[in-house]
């Protein structure tokens, strides 16, 4: 059993940044995958970012390509989002993914655990 949660969202302006946080608790060495997701109003979950937990393998939206990154503080059993240049089109609630295996693509259900989700607004 794993829990997730998330922070750091916001409300911000076009071209601002934010970095998310997803603190991971629980049987935590059964994760080898970690993941982003968003969604947003009336919209389906899509998937943002991942990265493997040892060996980093990482893959992103290609919308947010050179605007994210994911990385993790294994010491902490923590995973972040760093989000820059953000736009009106990020706007969503972010969610925090695990797998137990090592599946870092967009199926949502392929993730064992998931967050609560965390609030992001951007203004135009």
């Amino acid at each position: 059993q794993v829990q997730l949660e998330e922070s750091g969202g916001g409300l911000v302006q076009a071209g601002a940044s934010l970095r998310l946080s997803c603190a991971a608790s629980g049987r935590t060495a059964s994760v080898n995958a970690m993941a982003w997701f968003h969604q947003a109003p009336g919209k389906e979950r899509e998937f943002v970012a991942a990265t493997t937990w040892i060996i980093e393998s990482t893959r992103y939206l290609d919308s947010v390509k050179g605007r994210f990154t994911i990385s993790r503080d294994n010491a902490k059993k923590t995973v972040y989002l760093q989000m820059n240049s953000l736009k009106p089109e990020d706007t969503a609630v972010y969610y925090c993914a695990a797998d137990n295996g090592w599946y870092i693509g967009p199926r949502n259900t392929e993730y064992d655990y998931w967050g609560q989700g965390t609030q992001v607004t951007v203004s135009s």
